[in-house]
């Protein structure tokens, strides 16, 4: 089961993917793109990711206690999605046009739908377990939930791509021991028919 840190390590894998298939072109440099937010001052870097919400997923079958060593049971671990805005630094000194935000804009769509899926083992290569692959896919969400996002970090909307990275399992530390067994009864009923 993913540990705590499957949360950061998504976001690393979606900037990591960036930093390999856009750089140099769009994007000069791999230190161009960062995980940031908009509210940021005083940053220079061209692509922001944004993780802004993070939500248990009800609608994911949750699995039973599971079964560790003899006497012990684990909670099953949680499912949560992932809320992510990825948007081109207003305040970068890169001096971006127009054209040149859709051209970017356009090719984190592309790569992130090429590469719309990571297996939890990718991210923590210590998972002995199987679990289902993280899926990216785009956010659906309205333009004026959009607009409240911005709001919230007192920002102007500006052109931004919304996605939606789940199931991502979230482990649990609650261990429950179950008592051992220390005595076991049977008996034997015999009847005019024979044994039962």
């Amino acid at each position: 089961m993913a540990d705590y840190t499957i949360i950061s390590d998504v976001s690393a894998y979606i900037v990591r993917t960036l930093r390999e298939k856009m750089c140099p072109e769009p994007i000069p440099s791999p230190n161009n793109i960062e995980i940031s937010s908009p509210a940021d001052q005083d940053v220079d870097y061209i692509v922001g990711l944004y993780l802004y919400d993070v939500r248990e997923e009800s609608d994911v079958t949750q699995r039973p206690l599971m079964q560790r060593g003899q006497v012990q049971l684990q909670r099953p671990p949680r499912p949560y999605g992932l809320y992510y805005m990825v948007f081109i630094n207003g305040s970068s000194q890169m001096g971006l046009k127009a054209p040149d935000i859709q051209k970017i804009i356009g090719r984190v769509a592309q790569i992130v739908n090429d590469n719309s899926s990571v297996l939890p083992n990718q991210l923590q290569t210590w998972l002995d377990t199987q679990e289902p692959p993280i899926v990216l896919s785009q956010a659906k969400i309205s333009l004026e939930e959009k607009v409240r996002v911005w709001q919230a970090i007192n920002k102007p909307y500006q052109i931004s791509l919304f996605y939606k990275a789940a199931p991502v399992f979230l482990s649990s530390e609650v261990i429950i021991n179950t008592p051992r067994v220390a005595e076991a009864t049977f008996g034997l009923h015999i009847t005019g028919e024979g044994r039962e």
